[in-house]
This record gives C-alpha cells, structure tokens and sequence, in this order.
C-alpha cells in the first residue's frame, strides 16, 4: 500500500515539481513517507520544490509535543525532505484565536492551491482529517469538536488530558483536490470499510463523500481486512 501510494507522490512530483501535497499524520501514510525519502535518497532533485499542507491538527496540544501531527510530518516527511516554510502550509496548535487560524490556513490554501494530490486515512468512525461524523459537515477549514472515538487515535490515547478540539480541512477543500488517495490500514476497521465500500454518501461516514470526486484512489491494506 505503501509503495503504491509512494508511486502516486512521485508521479505528481514529476509531472508538476511544485505539487500541493495534503499530507496526514498517523500511521496510515507512516510507510508512505518512508518511501518518500528512500526515493528523495535516489533523485535528490524530485521534491526540492514541493508544496506540502498539513491536513489536521489538536488544538492546544503544544507543538514540541510528540503527539501533535506537527511533530510527526516534521520528523516524518518535512526535515528529511528538506520542506521549508515557504513551502509548508500548517495549523498551529497552540493558536490563541482558532477561528482566525482557520481563516489563515483557509486564505494560504486558495492563493496557492488547489491542492495538487491529497493522501488521506480512514478512521474508524468514518472521518477524513478531523471532519467528524454529525447532522452536516463543514466545507472549509474549521474548528472541529471531537468525538470519543476520534480521542482513543493512538496519538492521544496515551495522554492524560485530551483536546476537546482540532483545527481541519473541510470536505470541500478536499473534494478540490486534483486527485485523492486514500489509505486503509490498521485492525479493527472491518465495519467502517463495509460502510465505505457500500457508496452511500452520508454525513454519519465523512469518508462517503469522496466518493462524489473525479479521480479517487482507495489503497487498502491486508491489516484492515
């Protein structure tokens, strides 16, 4: 899944050497980002400039913190990658006003984007960045309340105290993308992937509504099955 997603990355890299990539934290594209920089080790020159977004992120989580998706794309894929500031485009946790941080990352994404190829993973209540199952889902970037299956995710299950809150694209900043793939992988999924796989489009399953996109690709692992 991993190599296969890796090939999508490169082939947009190539195509257009300043790609917008959307990138998540999580154990979904950890082997993608490996992949990443064993090519990056090849071809030094693929990714020298890339564009990366970072998809989601807990609000009031410190960001030195090792759980914030911050610190993972930063240990993960941007330092060895060599991404710097002017080619990354982030929430931060720790803002004082969440609202206007939204409208920042919101502002950056439409002067530079669309965003070239979006890498997502499938939680298992059926979100895509932190878009949380619900009556409606948000458009545009937002401040999401999080659900009780969201905070048992592996980055937060540890902790002692939790956020109530994350900072995440909305569906429809990611249904703009040029091309989505999704990541599935991880045990106790089984459930989430039958609904998923139905193609109903359901504002209960985030996830469903990728399926309204033009160029979606679906990876999925052998540990989900």
């Amino acid at each position: 899944m991993s190599r296969e997603a890796a090939l999508r990355v490169t082939a947009a890299a190539t195509t257009k050497g300043d790609s917008l990539l959307c990138a998540p934290a999580g154990n979904s594209p950890a082997g993608l980002y490996q992949e990443l920089i064993r090519e990056a080790a090849r071809k030094p020159d693929l990714f020298r400039r890339l564009r990366v977004v970072k998809l989601d992120e807990w609000l009031g989580v410190p960001a030195s913190d090792a759980a914030t998706c911050e610190h993972f794309l930063r240990s993960r894929l941007l330092d060895p990658l060599e991404i710097e500031g002017k080619r990354y485009i982030s929430f931060n946790s720790e803002a004082v006003d969440p609202l206007r941080e939204c409208a920042t990352v919101q502002e950056e994404l439409e002067r530079q984007g669309p965003i070239d190829l979006c890498i997502l993973g499938l939680g298992k209540n059926g979100h895509v960045g932190l878009n949380e199952p619900g009556p409606f889902v948000q458009p545009h970037c937002h401040v999401a309340k999080l659900s009780e299956e969201t905070l048992r995710h592996a980055m937060m299950s540890s902790r002692e105290t939790k956020p109530a809150y994350g900072l995440t694209l909305g569906i429809g900043d990611i249904l703009q993308a040029r091309k989505i793939v999704l990541l599935i992988t991880g045990a106790g999924k089984e459930r989430v992937i039958a609904r998923f796989l139905d193609g109903t489009v359901t504002t209960d399953l985030p996830a469903s509504f990728l399926w309204l996109h033009r160029d979606l690709e679906v990876l999925v692992d052998d540990s989900s099955r």
